[in-house]
């Protein structure tokens, strides 16, 4: 009798959890060892069966393309997706997975824009960018203004993560002026990257502002932090009380 108002087990709380409202990923690391995320496909493999009992239906991966780190270009992203596409293949996995980047903003990349080299793209003319987390780069609001010039969607990675924002929150409303699109980490409403990050977040999901929401998964620890019950309910208000577009891409 008294075993009904036992807590309920790790386990049954975990089998609660379920990400099917974002239905898509749009921000991963999952392509087998070509940046610091999965290293093989394999683990790739393994990622996406755990985020499909998550309630994932669709993963968008972006690698990163950074020069002076992970210079990948069109040709190796796509190779390392022709990679995975044949290892969920061997393992009877049938989920859609597109291949996109995570261009890290700088000169190469605006000589990229002025050279027109066609990017890759999460979501039609949508190109995820980041930048430094030491410092944002001077020109940072031409080269966005370069990107819609060329007819493309700016979307910006995980600016609740720069710390040189936490003090002046209102360039989050300025990237949205400018016409942005600002996606945020899941793991930052649970404070996996600090409290500055997460309070960053939770500032722009009250004032309304978040369009994306992404795991940004490089590995086993994010898919554990993922498990969080409390990380899952801060994640149902954001899809409550903001305009996510994951479910449309």
């Amino acid at each position: 009798m008294f075993g009904l108002f036992k807590k309920k087990s790790a386990v049954s709380v975990a089998a609660e959890i379920n990400y099917g409202g974002l239905k898509t990923d749009m921000h991963s690391h999952l392509l087998p060892g070509i940046d610091d995320g999965s290293p093989d496909a394999a683990t790739s493999v393994a990622y996406i069966k755990a985020m499909m009992k998550l309630g994932y239906e669709k993963f968008i991966t972006t690698p990163h393309i950074y020069p002076d780190l992970y210079p990948n270009t069109r040709e190796t992203i796509l190779a390392a997706h022709g990679v995975l596409k044949q290892k969920l293949k061997e393992e009877q996995v049938d989920v859609e997975i597109i291949p996109a980047a995570e261009y890290f903003i700088d000169d190469l990349f605006a000589d990229r824009l002025k050279n027109k080299e066609p990017l890759l793209t999460i979501h039609k003319n949508w190109v995820l960018v980041e930048i430094s987390f030491m410092t944002p780069p001077p020109d940072l609001n031409n080269i966005l203004f370069d990107l819609i010039v060329h007819g493309y969607q700016p979307v910006l990675a995980h600016p609740e993560r720069y710390s040189f924002y936490h003090n002046q929150k209102e360039i989050f409303h300025r990237f949205k002026d400018q016409g942005c699109l600002l996606q945020i980490n899941l793991l930052s409403l649970s404070g996996y990257y600090g409290r500055g990050a997460q309070e960053a977040a939770q500032y722009m999901l009250q004032e309304k502002i978040v369009d994306l929401m992404g795991t940004d998964l490089h590995h086993q620890r994010h898919l554990d932090a993922m498990h969080h019950p409390a990380l899952f309910a801060d994640v149902q208000k954001a899809l409550q009380t903001n305009t996510i577009l994951n479910s449309s891409l």
